[in-house]
């Protein structure tokens, strides 16, 4: 009946008049408990409205930081994998340095008279009863037949053959192959041969009273003008005195490391001594 009686107009200024004292009354204060217990009643309708909201944030946010996560292991994997290859590499190249150094500090002894040259292995043949490498240097490097060849431990043997671009050196071990030695301790001479086996060389000719023990270090005699006088052969391993025989068995452990070297030297003797050799070959 009121809302039948009431024109548009005057709701208008009941409500504008309403509006007014509401307005008036907050300013003074006067709604603040009332404000209170509606936002007090209306907060779970409010936190429910809002938990879909937050649990897709949640949601992305976790999915956004697992991805991080992932993506950080996966670029840390990588970073691990190329600085474990990079230390690898690194410990390879200080193995190599140290050679290198070895190598270059033999071929500045005394006992190495004439020049030297740096060769690097192609192949190694180290085969029951033939035990020879190929090495990367030939008559373009002027190497020639019989030239002796040396590690940075010890003499490895001699060249054989010789191709232009590459040659192939016998080795100590080789049973074709024979050294004129002597004990470094007495200088009690003989001659060293291969036994066929890259760790074993055999003293020949050596008497039975020859004062030659264990562990004593055979040394080249240069007898032959082909390797240098005092350059290590080997060390004394086994000593067999055999009753009844004029000579001793004596069993020698080369220093060369035949299996294990990738750099060798290449040696020319006195220029008398390497032309005979050269005619000899």
């Amino acid at each position: 009946m009121f809302r039948d009686t009431l024109s548009v107009s005057a709701k208008l200024v009941i409500f504008a008049a309403a509006s007014a004292a509401l307005m008036m009354a907050d300013h003074r204060g006067q709604l603040e408990a009332p404000r209170i217990a509606v936002s007090s009643l209306t907060y779970p309708l409010h936190f429910a409205a809002s938990l879909p909201v937050a649990w897709f944030h949640q949601t992305a946010a976790a999915l956004t930081d697992r991805k991080q996560l992932l993506e950080e292991n996966e670029r840390l994997r990588r970073e691990r994998l190329l600085l474990n290859a990079r230390a690898q590499r690194f410990a390879a190249l200080q193995e190599e340095n140290r050679r290198l150094k070895n190598l270059l500090e033999s071929s500045t002894d005394d006992s190495l008279e004439g020049n030297v040259l740096m060769a690097e292995l192609v192949r190694v043949d180290l085969q029951p009863f033939r035990q020879q490498i190929i090495i990367n240097k030939g008559r373009r490097d002027e190497v020639f037949k019989g030239q002796p060849v040396v590690d940075a431990d010890g003499v490895m043997g001699q060249v054989t053959q010789v191709g232009l671009f590459s040659s192939t050196v016998l080795l100590l071990t080789d049973p074709a192959h024979s050294i004129p030695v002597q004990i470094d301790r007495n200088g009690v001479r003989s001659i060293a041969s291969g036994a066929g086996r890259d760790n074993a060389l055999l003293v020949d000719y050596l008497p039975a009273n020859a004062d030659v023990k264990e562990g004593d270090l055979i040394v080249s005699s240069g007898l032959g003008g082909l390797f240098p006088p005092g350059y290590p052969v080997g060390t004394v391993t086994q000593v067999v005195h055999a009753l009844g025989e004029p000579f001793s068995e004596v069993a020698v452990t080369p220093l060369a490391k035949f299996g294990r070297s990738r750099e060798v030297l290449l040696l020319w003797p006195a220029e008398a001594e390497r032309d005979q050799s050269a005619a000899g070959g």
